[in-house]
């Protein structure tokens, strides 16, 4: 039945049975004989029926379903394919129908693959990327782009740049680059929320005439370099400034002492004596400089050892004591009978004097200091508390900077040289411990240390 049920059959079947008709028309003015005419003529009309089945089955029927395939390919199908028993040429076109879809099917998962991979490459690289064409219009923006300046990507493709981009820096980095048809590089600052510096480099893109196609512009978050550049030029000046004070002192001191009779002993005395303080400041800056320059270098490291901290606060504290009965502040010691722990013995040191020194010199005479130390499941807990000016909440984040001082006239006049907690960070996180601060002004500071036990 689904022979006949073919439209093209049946239309063949109707010529067929027209040319049967015509043919009896004609043999009945030969013949009176009505059943023999009957016989033959339905011999005739089941023999080309025959022969019509079977070119439609071996031809025409496999071209149909051959085309009917290649549709499906052209469309994008390409999972198409021609599945009927045939043999001869036929069955030669169907193998190789068969083994262009399979090629193509290939094909487009290889190329699928290649764009999935092109576009994750893109969209998670670290860097806002933006592709132009030679009109000018884009085609495509990275999500890192989007972050940068905002909307979405249907806000940005198919849109000429200038109408879309109101940077003017970036339209002059395109301009210069379909312009020049070489790398051009310009530097921005976009500001959404926190300011951000971006290196722009634009390429220019060339087809294989070497005819220019559209540009390619890259921004790179320079942002961490700008910082480097500004904490380097403020290190630059604040070593100048700190070095020129005792400097200027330790020349202007001397050579009023070179010029002026010296028979005044009183005078002379009194002169070498800030000569002496100012060159002891100078020393102590210079040490603390190279101290911290160790510290930062990236194959810094420390010797490890067993520490027992109970020993390192008596080896500490007598010294310390004496500072703070000169300023008349109390100085407290709550430690641990056994406090012993894998550390740098001498950074240990360095932590206690340094922390201990910096709270002598920001409490008031009267105050009171407590050096607390515990131990802890995986660290031990080094607590330096006082009671003196305190730290405003808007400068706990800068005080481990290097020369910041909360109140710089009583840092200077306490000899301090602005370097000491730059330090004792550098020493702690070396040791892979963390330094927390809780501070409020007017009421005191406490630093908490933890040192990892092992």
């Amino acid at each position: 039945m689904s022979f006949f049920s073919s439209k093209l059959i049946m239309r063949y079947a109707l010529i067929i049975l027209f040319i049967i008709i015509l043919t009896g028309a004609v043999f009945s003015q030969f013949t009176d004989n009505i059943i023999v005419l009957i016989i033959v003529l339905l011999t005739e009309f089941i023999i080309l029926m025959m022969m019509l089945h079977y070119v439609f089955d071996k031809y025409v029927k496999p071209i149909k379903k051959a085309t009917d395939t290649l549709d499906e390919l052209v469309k994008g199908n390409f999972r198409a394919r021609m599945h009927h028993p045939v043999s001869g040429s036929m069955a030669s076109l169907l193998m190789k129908i068969n083994k262009l879809a399979r090629s193509l099917s290939e094909l487009s998962i290889n190329e699928k693959i290649q764009a999935e991979q092109l576009t994750t490459v893109i969209e998670n690289i670290q860097s806002g990327l933006i592709l132009i064409d030679e009109k000018g219009y884009i085609h495509l923006v990275n999500k890192n782009f989007l972050s940068i300046f905002g909307n979405t990507d249907k806000d940005y493709i198919g849109y000429l740049y200038y109408d879309v981009l109101d940077n003017e820096i970036l339209h002059k980095t395109i301009q210069h680059t379909f312009l020049y048809e070489k790398n051009v590089k310009e530097s921005i600052m976009v500001e959404n929320g926190l300011k951000q510096y971006f290196e722009i480099v634009g390429a220019p893109i060339f087809d294989e005439r070497n005819m220019l196609k559209g540009a390619v512009l890259v921004l790179y978050d320079i942002t961490e370099l700008k910082k480097l550049e500004t904490m380097r030029k403020d290190f630059v000046a604040n070593v100048s400034h700190e070095l020129k004070t005792p400097i200027t002192s330790i020349r202007g001191f001397s050579e009023t002492l070179l010029d002026e009779d010296l028979n005044d002993k009183d005078t002379a005395r009194h002169f070498l004596g800030i000569i002496n303080e100012e060159s002891k400041r100078l020393q102590t800056l210079i040490q603390d400089l190279l101290t911290l320059s160790k510290l930062e270098k990236d194959d810094s490291r420390i010797q490890l050892s067993t520490v027992d901290l109970s020993e390192v606060i008596k080896e500490v504290i007598p010294v310390l004591s004496q500072y703070s009965e000169r300023k008349e502040i109390t100085l407290n010691v709550q430690s641990g009978s056994t406090l012993k722990f894998s550390a740098d013995l001498s950074g240990v040191k360095q932590v206690l004097i340094n922390l201990l020194e910096n709270a002598i010199n920001y409490t008031p005479k009267g105050g009171e200091i407590t050096l607390f130390s515990e131990e802890q499941e995986d660290f031990i807990h080094i607590m330096v508390k006082d009671t003196g000016i305190g730290i405003p909440k808007d400068a706990l984040s800068r005080v481990f900077e290097r020369f910041y001082r909360v109140d710089k006239a009583r840092s200077r006049n306490t000899g301090g040289t602005g370097l000491g907690l730059a330090i004792v960070k550098h020493i702690v996180e070396l040791h892979k411990g963390r330094i927390d601060i809780e501070s409020e002004v007017n009421v005191g500071t406490e630093f908490h240390i933890y040192f990892p036990k092992d």
